[in-house]
């Protein structure tokens, strides 16, 4: 089937924690966002509930495709009432003229649901979709276009490469997320103890691929073609992209 692969990186962490993923293509941008999750540490993405607001920023279409229900439904309202947004134009005062141009300027932008949309003619267009979660930590990605295959059958996703321990939630973005490594690597740290039982109730894991591809088998969107694989009741023998 259509397949895509992916390179998703964590923008400003040094050394760069990256993941190669590759899923089949018909994603929505709700199925991309459980796959970053799922990569990571975070605990957003299926089968958890929502722990933080994410946006996909499509700036290339003028678009934004966000969990954050209040951002969608002000950007419903601006639809629905622009005769309205222009007057208020005029009678702003002078002061907060500007502040009122940029946020009616915000509100433009169309708002959808991650639900609702599907990643490929962007991706496949644009060659790479912005993704940010969590607007207190800040975190920022960039899921990169690397090749468009048609011998991946898997109905799910699978990591084939990365490097580097994606951060824990609340840990409060990179500078706080290295001073944590500094403690939780640190045995002999006044904090090392403490980090790592708050790290294990964050359910923190250092890389793991092996336990990332398990996980990754959760997020079905597509049928297994089983009858492309090289299998014997349905264990693996060979196959270019899974072990497993």
């Amino acid at each position: 089937m259509k397949s895509y692969i992916v390179r998703i990186e964590l923008e400003e962490s040094n050394p760069l924690i990256w993941r190669k993923v590759i899923m089949p293509a018909g994603a929505t941008y709700k199925r991309l966002h459980d796959i970053i999750q799922n990569v990571t540490n975070f605990q957003s993405g299926y089968p958890n509930e929502g722990y933080h607001l994410f946006e996909f920023d499509l700036a290339e279409d003028n678009k934004i495709v966000t969990d954050n229900e209040e951002a969608y439904l002000e950007h419903q309202h601006y639809k629905k009432n622009k005769a309205m947004y222009e007057e208020r134009l005029k009678s702003v005062q002078l002061e907060m003229l500007e502040f009122e141009k940029n946020y009616q300027e915000r509100l433009k932008i169309e708002v959808r649901k991650p639900t609702g949309l599907k990643i490929d003619d962007y991706l496949e267009k644009y060659r790479e979709i912005r993704y940010a979660y969590d607007f207190g930590d800040d975190w920022h990605f960039i899921v990169k276009l690397e090749q468009i295959v048609d011998d991946y059958y898997f109905g799910f996703p699978t990591l084939l490469d990365g490097e580097e321990t994606a951060p824990p939630e609340d840990v409060g973005g990179m500078h706080g997320f290295y001073e944590f490594l500094e403690a939780y690597g640190n045995v002999k740290h006044p904090e090392h103890k403490h980090m790592k039982e708050w790290a294990k109730s964050l359910y923190f894991r250092e890389y793991n691929p092996a336990w990332i591809n398990e996980r990754l088998k959760g997020l079905n969107y597509k049928k297994t073609e089983w009858d492309k694989i090289i299998h014997e009741r349905y264990k693996i023998i060979d196959d270019k992209y899974r072990k497993s």
